[in-house]
């Protein structure tokens, strides 16, 4: 992995000895192995959630801060992670820290911090971050973090910039 990794591969592929080779499709006997980043952010939003999350806020929209104006910045979404508990815990806190709605989107001043595992950090027409995290999923929840304590768009610039330098590398 490690020598996968210094030559500018995203990772590796795990696959069944006698899965075959289909060009454009990994099927389920392959899997690709590549190392998680995480980042430290906020939860500034949180959509109704729809079929067995009916009734939670289970969409959370995630922000660094923007250490050039002390604002958040969206860098992604995700509805991954969360226990049925948790999911219960923090629509009931969401609901406690809005400051305004739509017919599907509760806006919160930013309080709950959340560790998210990301597989690469994207440019993003979508956010005024212009940068956005793919693959996102919350790792655990951040009691002991403060909002003023995420990390910044600063550090996520510097992910992005830092795989693509890597990605450079090949070919």
């Amino acid at each position: 992995m490690e020598e996968s990794l210094a030559a500018g591969h995203e990772g590796l592929m795990a696959k069944a000895l006698d899965s075959p080779y289909r060009p454009g499709s990994r099927g389920n006997m392959w899997f690709k192995v590549k190392p998680a980043e995480t980042l430290d952010l906020a939860i500034v939003a949180a959509d109704w959630g729809y079929g067995r999350r009916t009734g939670w806020l289970s969409d959370y929209y995630l922000a660094a801060l923007d250490e050039s104006s002390g604002e958040f910045s969206l860098v992604g979404k995700t509805f991954k992670g969360l226990t049925d508990e948790e999911f219960e815990w923090i629509t009931r806190r969401l609901q406690e820290l809005k400051v305004s709605e739509d017919e599907h989107t509760v806006y919160v001043r930013p309080s709950i911090v959340v560790e998210v595992a990301f597989g690469e950090v994207q440019k993003s027409p979508r956010y005024k971050s212009g940068l956005a995290l793919r693959f996102a999923r919350i790792t655990r929840i951040r009691d002991e973090k403060t909002p003023e304590e995420v990390d910044t768009i600063g550090k996520v610039r510097e992910l992005y910039e830092r795989q693509f330098r890597s990605k450079g590398r090949l070919g």
